[in-house]
């Protein structure tokens, strides 16, 4: 099949083209060599259309119905007369390197709806469960002109932190009965949150959700804001129902308004930025030091070392960074 020229791409990406958007984003993942000179021009051409969709992250703990909620807050903000875009960080698989989960199934109103995109990523094991080009991806969907685009982590390890630090809003959900909760939940994860929300408060669990939110509110108090415009919240709602997704959206509404109105979300942005061309630069240090390594014998070599117990992990990647680099081991 014959490459689509970046040019035209990027003008059907602009068009709202969706299959083309699909196709932008599985250009912008390729690992490929010969792919990266067409995703970075796309990407250049699509720059000029970004900036305007609102960027939600979406976490929370194993169980708590992350998938349906998603699914439920975008149908019902489609319904409002938004365009939805979702991207799912999905876990890798380690044989295939392709998405396990495949999330698209699971939003499955969102996902037949026009006015929606629902794009299932594998992780491909980076940092966090986060795929290394959700921030192009997330691109991609403003510039076709997605004004919401949602990205869902895998819940675990460090992808709440990775996820909050490339988003305009990042929204937590929690699990009625924080009694315990509270005491179990990861450290920090109350910092970076903006909003938090507790799911499945419908039938015999909206009174444990109730509480569940006065405790979180409590619990806020003592926490350091992500910005000093702005505390985070605590709310409750269904994903089954309904109930209580209106509400989240105003709150996200007032995030919105008074990050803007402070300047504090420009900030953001710009640091994001920063912080975003940095990960970039150590990605490809490290790929770029695994393919010499590999090339040239000496990773082998110097693993089978440390295996063998004549090197320790620290002496072990000192000499092998030095002689990667073409410069003697001084120590």
């Amino acid at each position: 099949m014959a490459q689509v020229p970046a040019a035209e791409l990027a003008a059907s990406i602009r068009a709202g083209d969706r299959s083309s958007l699909a196709r932008g984003i599985t250009l912008i993942e390729s690992v490929r060599a010969a792919d990266q000179g067409r995703a970075e021009e796309l990407l250049e051409r699509l720059a000029p259309d970004t900036g305007s969709a609102w960027r939600i992250g979406v976490s929370g703990v194993p169980g708590v119905g992350k998938s349906t909620f998603i699914d439920t807050l975008g149908a019902w903000l489609v319904e409002q007369g938004h365009r939805v875009a979702v991207l799912a960080i999905d876990p890798s698989s380690t044989l295939s390197g392709g998405s396990i989960m495949g999330d698209k199934t699971q939003m499955g109103r969102l996902a037949k709806l026009d006015n929606a995109f629902v794009r299932p990523t594998p992780s491909a094991l980076t940092l966090g469960g986060v795929a290394s080009r959700t921030r192009e991806a997330m691109l991609l969907c403003d510039a076709a002109g997605f004004d919401v685009v949602m990205i869902e982590t895998v819940g675990v390890g460090q992808s709440e932190i990775v996820v909050a630090d490339m988003v305009d809003c990042f929204l937590v959900l929690m699990l009625p009965g924080a009694g315990d909760e509270l005491q179990g939940i990861k450290k920090g994860i109350l910092e970076i949150a903006d909003i938090v929300a507790v799911n499945k408060a419908d039938g015999d669990n909206v009174g444990q959700a109730r509480k569940a939110v006065a405790e979180y509110s409590s619990a806020l108090r003592y926490t350091r804001p992500t910005s000093a415009a702005w505390c985070c919240r605590a709310t409750m709602t269904s994903a089954i129902t309904g109930e209580g997704i209106a509400e989240i959206w105003a709150l996200v509404e007032e995030h919105r308004a008074t990050l803007s109105a402070s300047g504090a979300l420009a900030e953001r942005r710009r640091h994001q930025r920063i912080k975003w061309m940095w990960g970039l630069i150590e990605e490809t240090l490290i790929r770029d030091f695994r393919v010499r390594g590999k090339s040239s014998g000496q990773v082998a070599a110097t693993e089978q070392q440390l295996l063998d117990g004549e090197l320790t992990p620290r002496r072990a990647a000192r000499e092998l960074m030095a002689r990667l680099a073409g410069e003697p081991d001084s120590h």
